[in-house]
């Protein structure tokens, strides 16, 4: 029975979380950044159609969090507090896409991959070149 077809791979192990880490905060800055700009007026009349009031405050909040959040996952500090918010984050918006899919541009297999990268970064953790380090 082979365990592993590469076993001299597994030295880079770590490298996993960082790739993870990196793609995910850079599509989140652009997701929040989009947030600010293009698709303002498009999650003020999600927020609105869903009762969630003052909505352009609602929307301005979020993008700062996904920015603020991306740019932690960079640099891997606190990632797994940053992935599982950005868990919850994209679990509801995967749920707002599936009940009003016409009020955004994005599809549900998108957020779908966006939670599961988030999620295995709770479980894997930051990986190489991070600012959290092993107490």
């Amino acid at each position: 029975m082979i365990l592993n077809t590469f076993p001299s791979l597994l030295t880079f192990s770590q490298i996993s979380p960082l790739m993870l880490r990196v793609v995910l905060g850079l599509i989140t800055i652009n997701l929040g950044y989009l947030k600010l700009t293009k698709e303002k007026t498009a999650w003020q009349k999600l927020f609105e159609t869903i009762n969630i009031q003052p909505a352009k405050i609602f929307v301005k909040v979020l993008a700062c969090i996904e920015i603020l959040g991306a740019l932690m996952l960079l640099a891997g500090a606190y990632t797994q507090i940053t992935a599982m918010v950005f868990a919850l984050l994209f679990f509801c918006e995967a749920i707002l896409e599936y009940r009003e899919s016409d009020l955004e541009k994005r599809n549900l297999t998108f957020y779908i991959l966006m939670f599961t990268i988030s999620l295995s970064l709770i479980f894997l953790g930051a990986g190489a070149f991070a600012l959290d380090l092993p107490l």
